[in-house]
């Protein structure tokens, strides 16, 4: 058995991330803030190191962690994530997704961690000339949350080249859905959430633009069901605990299926069976129009495909 160390695994992904790799008989540790996590996701038998990546404490932390306990890797999961917020908030994105990256690499290193998950997106494309999109097209974010993704990526793998780690980067495409509800998405930026609160509450959502260039005018994404993409983490785990086996590098976690915001709210319609109110508003900045994955390498690479559809991730969550 392995044991893992998640930053920001009170997160929405880091919780089902967790959940998976205890499913595939793994152990971890939690290092979370709690800026943005919820300690109810956590299991009560799994450690929580609350803590910041920007703590001068931490190279302490990890190495004390260390002296306890087996740790053979960590997932990089915690971040900063609007990218509204990115653009009117570019340092602050910064200071915390790369400053934060680098102090985890370099702490993890000085206690000994020799394998790095690293969770990255698809903001790293940013608008993209091809469709699907595989990983050796041009990274060229459009947003400073795309930026600092793709600095993260640089860092991890300049690093590993550096100091011998093994590394891999997961390239999150829109991820969406739940295992169960205490673990769903409460994110005030994800499009699900706010389409399911558009529903519950009356309120319109608020769908930027009309206007892009794609079949019904609204942008096109790649969604990925949230349980998929901890398998995919899990598939990842295994593969870097293989000393034998290259190390993975950057993959795409995707679906190769666009579907645009319309057809998100017309799926919650049909599937929940309630009508989501909508306004249509001004496009935002740093928005990309279409983004959709070639995942071809991931399934070459750690034998992962997705499984699930769109139907899937705006269904209830079922409870266990």
């Amino acid at each position: 058995m392995s044991t893992w160390l998640l930053t920001g695994g009170a997160g929405y992904i880091g919780a089902h991330v967790l959940r998976a790799l205890r499913a595939a008989g793994h152990d971890a540790v939690v290092l979370d803030d709690l800026s943005t996590g919820r300690p109810e996701r956590l299991p009560d038998d799994v450690e929580l190191l609350r803590t910041s990546l920007l703590d001068p404490d931490l190279p302490a932390v990890l190495t004390g962690l260390v002296a306890r306990r087996r740790v053979d890797g960590v997932v990089h999961l915690a971040a900063k994530k609007s990218v509204p917020e990115s653009v009117a908030m570019p340092l602050h994105y910064y200071e915390q997704n790369v400053g934060g990256t680098v102090a985890m690499l370099r702490a993890a290193t000085a206690a000994g961690i020799g394998r790095v998950l690293y969770s990255s997106s698809a903001a790293v494309y940013g608008e993209t000339g091809a469709e699907p999109v595989a990983e050796d097209q041009p990274t060229l974010p459009t947003s400073p949350y795309g930026e600092t993704k793709l600095a993260g990526e640089w860092a991890a793998r300049r690093h590993a080249e550096a100091a011998g780690l093994r590394w891999a980067a997961l390239r999150y495409f829109n991820v969406a859905g739940a295992a169960s509800p205490e673990l769903a998405d409460r994110g005030a930026t994800n499009l699900l959430p706010l389409v399911l609160r558009a529903a519950e509450t009356g309120e319109p959502l608020s769908v930027y633009g009309d206007d892009w260039p794609t079949p019904d005018g609204t942008c096109l994404r790649d969604y990925v069901h949230v349980e998929d993409l901890a398998e995919a983490h899990v598939a990842a785990a295994r593969v870097l605990l293989d000393d034998a086996a290259p190390s993975p590098g950057a993959l795409n976690v995707g679906r190769n299926e666009p579907t645009s915001v319309l057809q998100v709210v017309a799926a919650v319609e049909r599937v929940q069976g309630r009508p989501v109110p909508h306004r249509i508003a001004p496009r935002r900045p740093g928005d990309p129009a279409r983004v959709v994955a070639d995942a071809s390498r991931i399934a070459t690479v750690l034998g992962w495909r997705a499984t699930r559809g769109v139907d899937d991730m705006v269904a209830p969550p079922r409870r266990h």
